[in-house]
């Protein structure tokens, strides 16, 4: 028994977590991990700041961290691994063998949060760690190939992300020397090969060169050949070739290639395990699918009707919230891809009912199940809180099965049918489907043919990711990123908004318009109401204020009043029956004596202020009242959505607080607070925004910003607004879209239309 103070218990600390770390991986016990983590904080907790094994002290413990969010996906663990691995390296001495070690440690972890995340700094953190790993690696050191292998990798990620030639090259040559250098006979000889035909994919995606292609299939083919029979590598070996052989396929038509192509994919599905985490199923339906709605050879239908109806179990209840997240980016272009296939089979109504049921997937597991696990679940170990939700999540389905079998409910929590599309009120309906080779809408209105296709070919994704970035670059030259802090503008940053707002009328509004005979009436009142419902990167891009400013008569304000919803079953979800000005109109909080002074003798108005506006109250509050006004703070949390919120008082009031209570008919939510209809930026198509969010928590209207509003302007626009809504009495039928169309033509007048970062934000979603 080593005894408190013995210079050696450090070191015995260590051993028995090293011990424990070699049991974790040879059983997969999660009690093991828990006591490695135990013995290393130990470890390091005794040793002296100046010990020379200090720095490995730091590095083995955030080892066992990086293991731990490899096992359960938490980012907290992943941040805890960051920081022991960055003390490890800055204590580390130069010249120290460790270093090497240390720095591709590092650079390991910040790959796992830019693929968590999708931070680019992160990223080019990961290349410079890796990089001087690299350097300072000896020539003949046995990591070496793993060092280049590491580096391309990341190199490949950034092509991806930035489209850079030159980082493609730079993993090519990665690649290749790391294959050059790797021994006959290693085991990481097959996943050498592996990588490099991955370059060369990528580059003949890029340039064409059918050499490029020959030289993938070449490299996909080795590294299948001396893959080992049973190795869990094994079914993307077969998959890779097969995607080269449909490349091959789609370039000189050659029906062998195709036959091919089916065979490895077929061979591939075969050897993967039942209940795969990787949902090999899933996968194979949408390589299928890819295939089938370009060769027109298959049928991509049926495919993708088969992914559809497995999103739900890939997309688990029974799985953490940031587990379910993550596999949510997994999937972000399921919903979209579908549309297109049905598109493209002039099958719109099925399009939009697949489009809807993806999207919609989201919001129910995202919001539905917040209060899955009871209070007590704070009192319980992770293991046990794991357990009770997955025992949860499979009575659920079950419930939910046995509900199906009842007269009358065989719909409940089903995807939306194309026979409801025609409860639309207030004007049509239009879904964007944004995908990578074309844009399409469908347009829905309550006549015999309730689902019209309008092609938008001149819009792609690309597209659409191209003007959210000069919106962006003309923000940040605006200043206006943060509600309350502005800097000096530069005089460019108007001709970005130009720009987008000129490509989002000619290739996307203005056929839609012309499809709907609106550019015919160019009488300013009574303007026809116009819901827009986006997806992918359009969803950060302001449709409402489409026009071409260079040009008189082409903006979309003056032919119809914009507002935007997130799915087409939170719309019909939440329109009200229209109430008069008998009921009651509670008001709200809100730029104080402008609402005061419209509310009087026509609502019971309450307001919380400062000490008194905690997230306790205003809760309260929201149960008591009709319409609620937040003029404050909000905050997008993209590691975990739902914790987006708004700053109180006390503390947040985040999404996952407000959807546990039971909101019912409700009115209006004004959000006159930071950016709070901007969604997160990796989960384009299925964004979930404060706005959208309080949408599913039970308010059927709500005013919002897609991002930060001068302070002069917001009381402006809530004073016209609540006059407007105040004058008319009643809420639901588009009446807050119209009082905010003619509140910020309003503001553009006072303003100037030039001023777009200052009147552009402001959108009306819902009813």
């Amino acid at each position: 028994m080593t005894r408190d103070g013995h210079p050696d218990l450090p070191d015995r600390h260590a051993s028995l977590g090293a011990s424990y770390g070699n049991q974790y991986k040879r059983l997969g016990e999660l009690a093991d991990l828990k006591k490695v983590i135990e013995c290393h904080t130990r470890a390091l907790a005794i040793t002296p700041e100046s010990h020379p094994d200090m720095p490995r002290r730091h590095a083995s413990l955030g080892v066992s961290y990086s293991d731990r969010y490899w096992r359960l996906g938490e980012l907290a663990d992943l941040e805890k691994a960051m920081e022991c691995k960055t003390r490890a390296l800055a204590i580390t001495p130069n010249g120290h063998l460790d270093m090497a070690r240390s720095h591709a440690s590092l650079g390991a972890c910040y790959v796992n949060r830019y693929q968590r995340l999708g931070e680019l700094a992160d990223l080019e953190k990961a290349i410079e760690c890796k990089t001087r790993a690299l350097a300072i690696t000896p020539d003949g050191h046995p990591d070496l190939p793993d060092r280049h292998a590491s580096l391309g990798v990341s190199y490949t990620d950034r092509y991806r992300r930035l489209g850079e030639l030159a980082d493609l090259e730079k993993a090519m040559e990665c690649h290749t020397r790391a294959l050059a250098i790797t021994p006959d006979g290693h085991p990481n000889l097959p996943d050498r090969h592996a990588c490099l035909g991955v370059s060369y994919t990528d580059r003949y995606k890029r340039l064409g060169e059918l050499a490029d292609l020959q030289k993938a299939m070449e490299c996909d083919t080795r590294a299948l050949a001396i893959t080992p029979d049973g190795h869990p590598d094994l079914p993307d070996r077969h998959a890779d070739l097969g995607l080269s052989y449909t490349d091959r396929y789609q370039r000189l038509g050659e029906l062998a290639d195709l036959e091919k192509a089916m065979g490895c994919h077929t061979r591939a599905l075969a050897l993967t395990p039942d209940g795969h985490p990787d949902m090999p199923d899933r996968h194979a339906d949408l390589g299928w699918a890819s295939n089938a709605s370009r060769q027109y050879l298959l049928n991509p239908i049926e495919a993708y009707q088969t992914a559809i109806d497995l999103l739900p179990q890939f997309i688990w209840l029974g799985a953490t919230t940031s587990q379910r997240y993550l596999d949510l980016s997994l999937t972000e272009s399921l919903a979209v891809n579908a549309c297109f296939a049905a598109i493209q089979s002039s099958n719109y109504p099925l399009a939009l009912e697949w489009l809807e049921h993806a999207r919609c997937v989201l919001h129910t597991y995202g919001f539905d199940t917040q209060s899955i696990l009871p209070a007590a679940a704070d009192l319980m170990t992770p293991e046990l809180v794991g357990q009770q939700r997955r025992r949860l999540a499979i009575e659920y389905h079950d419930l939910l099965a046995q509900t199906h079998q009842l007269p009358g409910f065989e719909s409940l929590l089903q995807p939306l049918k194309a026979n409801r599309i025609s409860a639309v009120r207030n004007g049509p309906v239009v879904v964007l489907n944004c995908h990578k080779d074309r844009c399409d809408a469908l347009v829905i209105t309550s006549g015999n043919d309730p689902v019209v296709h309008v092609p938008l070919p001149s819009f792609t994704e690309d597209k659409a990711r191209c003007a959210r970035s000069k919106l962006d670059i003309s923000l940040g030259k605006k200043g206006q990123r943060q509600r309350g802090f502005k800097q000096l503008s530069e005089p460019s940053y108007e001709e970005g908004f130009e720009t987008v707002l000129r490509t989002l009328w000619n290739d996307i509004v203005q056929p839609v318009l012309t499809h709907l005979g609106y550019l015919n009436d160019t009488s300013s009142e009574n303007l026809p109401h116009i819901t827009w419902c986006p997806t992918g990167p359009l969803t950060f891009l302001p449709l409402h204020a489409a026009g071409d400013y260079s040009q008189p008569h082409t903006r979309v304000f003056n032919y119809a009043i914009s507002s935007y919803i997130p799915t087409l079953t939170a719309l019909l979800a939440s329109t009200p029956t229209q109430s008069t000005r008998e009921s009651p109109l509670p008001g709200t909080t809100k730029e104080l004596a402008l609402v005061q002074a419209h509310t009087q003798d026509q609502a019971e108005y309450s307001q919380l202020i400062d000490c008194q506006a905690t997230t306790a109250a205003v809760l309260d509050a929201m149960e008591q009242h009709n319409w609620v006004h937040l003029a404050c703070h909000a905050n997008q949390n993209v590691k975990d959505p739902i914790k987006s919120g708004f700053h109180l008082h006390d503390g947040t009031l985040d999404l996952s607080a407000i959807s546990r209570r039971s909101f019912k008919n409700k009115g209006l939510a004004f959000l006159s607070a930071c950016q709070t209809a901007t969604g997160d930026e990796n989960l384009p198509d299925e964004a979930i925004h404060l706005a959208s969010g309080m949408l599913m928590a039970g308010y059927p209207s709500m005013i919002a910003t897609m991002w930060s509003v001068n302070n002069d302007d917001a009381p402006f626009v809530a004073d016209k607004v609540y006059w407007q809504l105040m004058k008319d009495g009643h809420l639901g039928n588009g009446e807050a879209g119209r009082a905010l169309h003619h509140a910020v033509a309003g503001l553009r007048e006072k303003v100037g239309e030039e001023k777009f970062g200052c009147w552009v934000p402001y959108i009306h979603i819902g009813s």
